[in-house]
């Protein structure tokens, strides 16, 4: 299997995997099957972004403890702002423009998050965000938790989105120096710490 066939398979195994955790009712078995499989996947796949001599001793993914008071079912109010261009890497450049913001965050994390709308054939949604722990407990470029071109989306219940903290994961550069990654711009920091989902190793 060649590269590009690789990558194929790697996001359609995440996109099944996503569409698992969204049929999943209980939060807390979805999020346990999802650490499973990632950890699967980021230990064996052939597009693993975990680097050759790290595998040997890798055993999973590292995170912080699920925390039920960390998933938030938000409205969406539109948003403005001028687009964003984001440097990736081999990538070129990714254009990102804002369209919503949530309402219902600022309360328990001391923010709102702008979610943007990726440009290119297709799009697709981009929810990146930093937070307190972010260069001391988590990866300091800050975490995904909505990327809905790569597959990874949890949905919504009736017409409110649904943020679960413990799905955030960092991008594939927190992991290794081939990538570089959108990171999450400076509208998008939360004052509080998010102790849910992956952490620093």
């Amino acid at each position: 299997m060649n590269a590009t066939m690789q990558l194929w398979d790697w996001r359609r195994q995440i996109a099944d995997l996503y569409a698992a955790v969204r049929a999943e009712p209980d939060p807390l078995v979805a999020w346990l099957m999802w650490r499973r499989v990632r950890d699967a996947l980021y230990t064996a796949h052939p597009q693993t972004p975990i680097e050759t001599e790290a595998r040997a001793g890798f055993t999973g993914v590292a995170m912080f403890d699920h925390n039920p008071s960390l998933r938030f079912l938000v409205e969406l109010a539109p948003a403005e702002g001028a687009e964003l261009v984001l440097p990736a890497g081999k990538d070129g450049e990714v254009h990102a423009m804002p369209f919503a913001e949530t309402r219902g965050l600022a309360a328990a994390l001391g923010g709102e998050l702008t979610l943007y709308w990726l440009g290119g054939y297709g799009g697709g949604v981009f929810l990146p965000f930093t937070d307190a722990t972010s260069g001391r407990e988590s990866y300091g470029g800050g975490r995904y938790v909505l990327d809905t071109i790569k597959g990874a989306d949890l949905g919504h219940v009736g017409d409110r989105l649904v943020i679960d903290f413990n799905f955030a994961y960092a991008p594939s550069c927190a992991h290794s120096q081939r990538y570089v990654c959108p990171l999450a711009p400076a509208r998008n920091r939360l004052s509080g710490a998010v102790r849910a989902g992956e952490r620093e190793g």
